[in-house]
């Protein structure tokens, strides 16, 4: 499923036209990257939770060449899903 699927069944189940429930699908996606991008946690019930996890800055190897690099710090964002999404998976 990408944006324009999630789009199609919200404006089939709720009455609007395509285009308002993709603008709904945008106006979300954008406001859970700008909540995690300020460092929020997101916490959506009954579907899980965006986190950001920190990763330390490491050394590593160049496949090619074998030389060691530094790969620098960064952040990730993680999602935990809820209990309820994990029983829908495993049935």
């Amino acid at each position: 499923m990408n944006n324009s699927d999630l789009a199609d069944t919200i404006a089939a189940a709720h009455g609007l036209t395509k285009a308002d429930a993709r603008k709904l699908v945008d106006v979300v996606f954008a406001e859970i990257a700008a909540a995690a991008a300020k460092g929020d946690e997101i916490s959506l019930n009954g579907f899980g939770k965006f986190k950001i996890k920190d990763t330390p800055a490491r050394e590593g190897r160049n496949p090619s060449t074998g030389a060691t690099i530094q790969i620098a710090a960064s952040k990730k964002l993680t999602f935990a899903p809820a209990k309820a999404v994990k029983d829908k998976l495993n049935g």
